[in-house]
């Protein structure tokens, strides 16, 4: 690519990122009539939608949960964020899964949702996303539909290229956006070129509650983007788009697109396996943490030390770079799991990887050279097509089983379908627009859904009432079915959503978990009848044990609490019916409700600053006497005698 070529793009992107103003989309492609597409997209009142998609929340820390093809929004699932929805990260019980070695850490830019995968298919067992700021890896229960298990990733900054899985949820992996000292130290940025190192991290992630770092490899410093791991013949293998071969620290936008070529990293994770059985690495110390809920559903955050490292010059065929144009994003590999499609921002064509022909260049060592131990194969012999005229700015590809690819062109604000095999573009839809992700149900996987694809789009000007200076960003749902894309739905989405993952919903229903038998109820302070509700003291401790049920609270008065006194109330939900939790808040808490599910029990803190009488009430509408549903708790002054006294009825 020229210099003048890539001057051009850049502009082009600078206009359309700036100003949204975007290029006539020639398309083959028509939307179908309104009365068509609101048919297909219809799901009637009561029926179910075929599809759960799994949106990333982005600057939100969240993931949210659409229908498809409806596009209705169902749940928002809280991770990385506290949500005053339901006490995620203000309990008790859930502060301990947000914690890190920066200290509590209630925020993250959540970019990427992962299925679990057997045999290379999701499987409807667990959810994986990405933290990016602060690097760590979220577990979510597709049973509960909550966020079960995190692990902190060290060594690492802007957890970008994460949480990618392997076929049978050996691993899910991450890699550093940003290369930085590794270990981390003070040193000047000048010194970046040579002495800034990336991490390419593999997280066990088979057992639940069990997560861990397996192993990290330590790379050279460029910028690694994404990643998907092999399947088939390609097996044991994972690939990362790393840019920033230029190994420059400021104004990228220029300094790091003067390459004609960065790199996909390809990785031999077998090959890495052997080399830690062998011993064949290094101990760092470091510190991270893994919390996670234990087996009464409270946030346990325990402290770990200490992470094997590889080098790739110490564990020979481990680690191989594929010369790859312009500054690639997105890297996919097909369902055959023969071919590794890279989305280079800047280029005007889309490279397309055999991995068959790697494995022929590495026998025959067709290297061009070698940098920190991991060699460079020649481009020539690792390619097997380049796909031409795919829209300004290819960023990600997904495919539909049926032999055909689909990638987003972010300038040009189009998708764009085209063959594999012969490299043809054989169809394009506009989006509205600046593309980035796209998701085809089981579409990075080795047996996709291939009927919908949703467009995952930056900018949604005009296309929903004006909500002021801020709109939401855009989902758009596209036919695939035929050979024509066709356009059905646009839906909004909360927070920026980077990737969605999506799923047959019968895959997922029936793993529901619809309450939690009180019976089975062993939470430390979580009582099983109406009758072991009480209110004890200890010094300064006011430990309030409260039932909730349809229409009251145990005890619902009480008095005897000081000011200066922590207040804990612990709310055990007594319900044993689907859909019924109750919620609790009482006046002047710094925090949120709780919102506590049937047989679960759930803890806020209280320290009151003033002499009163409290107002507490549920939450959640539950019945028809939902306003009855209320207390009292008396605070008086500091040293009071007031007796401790508490009552329901």
């Amino acid at each position: 690519m020229t210099r003048s070529t890539t001057n051009l793009l850049l502009a082009a992107f600078f206009v359309a990122a700036a100003g949204g103003g975007l290029f006539a989309c020639q398309s083959t492609s028509t939307n179908l009539g309104a009365s068509d597409a609101a048919s297909k997209v219809y799901v009637a009142p009561g029926d179910y939608d075929e599809f759960y998609a799994f949106m990333s929340g982005g600057f939100s820390g969240n993931i949210t949960v659409h229908g498809l093809p409806s596009g209705r929004l169902l749940k928002t699932i809280p991770v990385f964020s506290q949500f005053a929805e339901n006490g995620w990260g203000y309990s008790e019980e859930t502060k301990p899964m947000l914690q890190t070695t920066y200290g509590f850490i209630p925020w993250d830019d959540s970019h990427h949702p992962e299925l679990s995968q057997t045999d290379g298919v999701p499987d409807g067992r667990w959810i994986f996303i990405n933290g990016n700021n602060t690097p760590r890896i979220a577990r979510i229960d597709l049973g509960t539909f909550e966020t079960d298990e995190i692990i902190q990733i060290p060594n690492s900054a802007g957890n970008h290229a994460s949480p990618f899985i392997t076929p049978n949820s050996e691993y899910v992996v991450a890699s550093t956006r940003f290369s930085v000292p590794v270990p981390q130290r003070d040193m000047s940025i000048d010194e970046y070129k040579g002495n800034f190192k990336g991490t390419i991290t593999f997280v066990k992630a088979d057992t639940p509650g069990e997560m861990d770092i397996a192993f990290q490899i330590l790379v050279p410093g460029y910028n690694y983007d994404l990643s998907h791991s092999g399947r088939g013949p390609s097996y044991g293998w994972s690939f990362f788009t790393s840019y920033n071969t230029e190994e420059a620290s400021t104004l990228l936008e220029v300094n790091a697109s003067r390459n004609d070529k960065d790199f996909i990293a390809a990785v031999n994770w077998k090959r890495a396996e052997e080399c830690v059985a062998a011993g064949n690495f290094d101990t760092m110390p470091t510190e991270y943490y893994h919390n996670h809920l234990d087996e009464n559903r409270v946030g346990q955050a325990v402290l770990k030390r200490g992470v094997k490292v590889l080098q790739p010059a110490d564990c020979d065929n481990m680690v191989y770079y594929l010369p790859t144009p312009k500054s690639p994003h997105g890297v996919d590999v097909d369902p055959s799991g023969e071919y590794i499609v890279a989305g280079g921002k800047l280029a005007t064509v889309i490279p397309v990887h055999s991995f068959s022909k790697m494995m022929q260049a590495i026998e025959d060592e067709a290297f061009e050279g070698e940098i920190d131990g991991i060699p460079v194969l020649q481009y020539d012999a690792v390619l097997a097509g380049e796909v031409e005229n795919p829209g300004l700015g290819p960023l990600h590809t997904e495919f539909d089983g049926n032999g055909y690819a689909y990638t987003t062109a972010f300038i040009s604000s189009e998708v764009v379908k085209w063959e594999l095999g012969t490299w043809q573009v054989v169809d394009r839809i506009p989006s509205y627009y600046s593309v980035g992700h796209l998701m085809i149900p089981g579409g990075d996987s080795q047996k996709p859904w291939g009927k919908y694809l949703v467009s995952l789009n930056k900018i949604t000007k005009d296309r929903y009432l004006p909500t002021g200076p801020e709109l939401a960003h855009a989902a758009q749902l596209i036919d695939i079915s035929g050979d024509k894309m066709r356009l059905l739905l646009d839906f909004p989405t909360m927070g920026e959503p980077h990737y969605a993952q999506g799923i047959a919903a019968d895959l997922v229903i029936d793993r529901q978990v619809r309450m939690y038998p009180i019976e089975e109820n062993t939470h430390p302070h979580g009582i099983r009848s109406e009758s072991e509700a009480r209110v004890e003291r200890s010094g300064n401790e006011l430990h309030v044990y409260m039932s909730t049920i349809r229409t009251h609270f145990a005890p619902d008065n009480i008095e005897g609490a000081r000011v200066g006194d922590k207040i804990y109330f612990h709310v055990t939900n007594l319900e044993q019916d689907w859909d019924v939790p109750h919620g609790f808040a009482v006046l002047g808490a710094p925090t949120s409700e709780l919102l506590v599910m049937p047989g679960e029990t759930r803890t806020i803190t209280w320290e009151p600053q003033e002499p009163g009488v409290y107002p507490f009430y549920c939450t959640d509408f539950c019945s028809a006497l939902h306003q009855e549903m209320q207390g009292y708790i008396r605070v008086s002054p500091r040293g009071s005698s007031v007796p401790l006294a508490y009552s329901t009825g």
